[in-house]
Formats: structure tokens, C-alpha cells, sequence
């Protein structure tokens, strides 16, 4: 049985910092890089071979797991923790995004 893709909100009062980000993926031992894109830019539905964890650290971006429907809107300091084989699909806020994302 598949994994399913989940969004995990940031917990706290505050929104994180980069900082606070980078320490959570490092004390999971996951390397990870940055990548942003710009307002409304789209990526179409595609899958990956590896997980991905994904961090918004600024801007927003809005999923979309084409084969059920599920629609989810990211803002900083939510995680994606997306299984291997998910297709998916996004596309990226007026304010563009800024992400850390981890692959295992």
C-alpha cells in the first residue's frame, strides 16, 4: 500500500525563521536544497522516484494530488512529506515561493 502525501503545519506561536527550518532538517539528518519559483509559475502532474520533504520558507504554493483531488495551500513553515510515486501536481502563489526540499 501507497503512502499518502501529508502537510504538516508549523507548531508555534511565531512563524519560523529559515533558521528554525534549517534545524529541523538537519537534526532529521536530511539534506536538503533551495529552490524558489516565481508568481504563478505551474508544474504540471509528474512523480518522482525518491520521498521529498518540502519546506515553504517564504511565499505560498498550492498542491494538487490529481488522482483523488486533494487540494492543499502551503505557507511558510509547512512541511510536505511526499512518498515516492505521488503524482502531483502545483502551482505557485502571486507571491511566488521560496522552499528547502530534502530527497530519500
Amino acid at each position: 500500500m501507497q503512502k499518502s502525501a501529508r502537510v504538516t503545519a508549523w507548531v508555534g506561536p511565531e512563524i519560523p525563521t529559515e533558521a528554525a527550518i534549517r534545524h529541523v532538517l538537519e537534526t532529521e539528518g536530511l539534506r536538503y536544497e533551495r529552490w524558489s519559483n516565481g508568481p504563478l509559475d505551474v508544474y504540471f502532474a509528474h512523480s518522482h522516484p525518491f520521498n521529498k520533504v518540502i519546506y515553504v520558507v517564504a511565499g505560498a504554493i498550492t498542491f494538487v494530488l490529481p488522482t483523488d483531488g486533494t487540494r492543499f495551500t502551503m505557507q511558510v513553515g509547512d512541511r510536505l512529506d511526499l512518498p515516492a510515486g505521488t503524482m502531483h501536481e502545483a502551482v505557485v502563489s502571486t507571491l511566488g515561493v521560496e522552499c528547502f526540499e530534502a530527497h530519500y
